[in-house]
């Protein structure tokens, strides 16, 4: 088990092997997004720039584990959810609480970007709700809040305890919200106020009338030693500071998800000064096939490959003595169980703190954990399934242990073995994509975008290759099963 894990470190560290560069993460929204690749751009030499990490928990983590250097953070989120002050605080008050952790917060980039509920302006006028407050007398509207806007103690819970409000928001992705709350499935949503949707859906951001938001003001999250250990960089962010008024950064949000430019775009155009072009009409062909297409199908096939070797090494040999031993077979077959039942980002969350990175290293990680349900299952029902008979003719031959388990029960178990690999590298396929979103690349990347965009094009050119990767390696399986296996049986007759 232990050489397993290092060889899945090994492969991770070989990635990070290099001259030393800042490493600049950023969430899974747009605004984010844009800011990382600002930061990211705006240091001389280029940085490491790892996009759409996930939550605040997540991203939060990854810096702590010194995976990253800095990403780009609001006081509120600083103070409310990282921190736990629940008063009044200034920038001086978060400094102090973050140093005995190594980090520090500083360079304010000259903007605030609160949190805000907000209805369609028709709706909202014929219910005449104006504030928080109102829709309290409205528990029959339907709630519709991001899954990170319910969990943290800033958002939902706050909201509810402050305004005593009678609904039970349903959670939805911020970047579908819009979308949703346009055609009427839902009545309320969390925004961001420099969202640039806001106006083109025509929705009314609701007056916070008893302030249960604090400010929001953007800065820098950074790592306390960046400024000596990269000083060239530091320098460069620092001139970051106040250039991003709020009206700016409502335009470059704009530019993303209204115009379609990409976020590398939008923010080169913002550091050289020049407007941002207009993005050339995209087809889902030339989206599908883009620049990034083999460096994303590098990294799935990595993913789901080296996680199913090390799932095959590890399961076969649980499902064998769990076949071999009542005793073990409940405990083994349990333990896999419950793994399983883990959700992929919770299980990625934890295990960013736990080897000190994140990438390729948890993800492949929490893939061979993953991997392990369906082959240990499938190779204990395989060779339990081997009749007495062939066992007592096998002792009856003076065949060993050992040389019954090589040329009589795997033989006539590989089928059931075959099978639950099989299922293993199908839901290994689709799980990788959840690895994007601890910067582990793959087709995940274009589907976080996709959400972060609410861009159909970017999703189904991340959702298709997933797909045609897990009929091939389906397919794959099948012809194995088709020819190899029938092969290997008349080869064991005939030994």
């Amino acid at each position: 088990m232990k050489a397993v894990l290092l060889g899945l470190l090994l492969v991770a560290a070989s990635a990070a092997a290099g001259d030393e560069l800042l490493r600049v993460g950023s969430k899974r929204f747009t605004e984010s997004y844009i800011l990382g690749e600002i930061i990211a751009q705006s240091v001389p030499g280029g940085a490491e720039y790892r996009p759409g990490l996930g939550n605040t928990g997540i991203v939060y983590a990854a810096l702590k584990a010194g995976s990253i250097d800095v990403y780009p953070e609001y006081t509120g989120t600083i103070a409310r959810e990282i921190l736990g002050i629940d008063g009044a605080f200034t920038l001086a008050d978060l400094q102090r609480r973050l140093a005995p952790e190594g980090l520090g917060v500083g360079v304010p980039l000259g903007f605030s970007n609160s949190y805000a509920l907000a209805m369609r302006e028709s709706e909202a006028e014929r219910l005449s709700v104006r504030m928080l407050s109102d829709l309290a007398h409205h528990p029959a509207l339907k709630l519709g809040l991001s899954q990170e806007f319910i969990a943290r103690a800033d958002g939902w819970p706050a909201l509810k305890r402050a305004y005593g409000l009678p609904q039970t928001p349903a959670g939805l992705d911020h970047g579908l919200a819009y979308e949703a709350i346009a055609a009427g499935k839902i009545d309320v949503m969390d925004v961001y106020s420099t969202d640039a949707k806001i106006e083109r859906y025509g929705l009314r951001v609701l007056e916070d009338d008893r302030s249960v938001f604090p400010r929001y003001d953007a800065v820098l999250l950074y790592r306390l030693d960046l400024p000596q250990r990269l000083p060239q960089a530091w320098k460069a962010l620092q001139a970051l500071q106040g250039r991003i008024d709020q009206g700016r950064m409502i335009r470059l949000n704009a530019a993303a998800e209204l115009e379609h430019q990409s976020f590398a775009d939008v923010a080169k155009a913002f550091l050289s000064g020049s407007a941002a072009s207009a993005a050339r009409p995209r087809s889902f062909i030339n989206a599908l096939f883009g620049g990034d297409f083999w460096r994303l199908t590098r990294e799935h096939l990595l993913l789901v490959f080296v996680s199913l070797a090390a799932g095959i090494v590890i399961a076969v040999p649980l499902g064998v003595v769990a076949a071999r031993s009542e005793a073990a077979a409940q405990p083994i077959l349990a333990v896999v169980g419950v793994i399983q039942t883990i959700p992929a980002l919770a299980l990625l969350a934890f295990l960013i703190p736990l080897l000190g990175s994140i990438g390729t290293a948890p993800a492949l990680l929490a893939l061979f954990l993953y991997s392990l349900l369906p082959i240990v299952r499938n190779t204990h029902a395989g060779v339990a399934g081997v009749g007495r008979g062939m066992r007592q003719a096998a002792l009856a031959l003076g065949l060993a242990p050992r040389d019954q388990l090589l040329l009589i029960e795997l033989p006539l178990a590989a089928p059931a073995i075959l099978a639950g690999i099989k299922t293993s590298a199908v839901i290994g396929v689709g799980t990788a994509t959840i690895a994007a979103f601890i910067g582990a690349g793959g087709y995940g990347e274009r589907i976080a975008q996709g959400l972060a965009l609410n861009d159909n094009t970017l999703l189904l050119a991340g959702a298709i290759p997933a797909a045609a990767l897990a009929l091939l390696i389906q397919g794959a399986f099948e012809l194995t099963e088709r020819y190899a296996l029938p092969a290997l049986k008349v080869r064991n007759q005939g030994g």
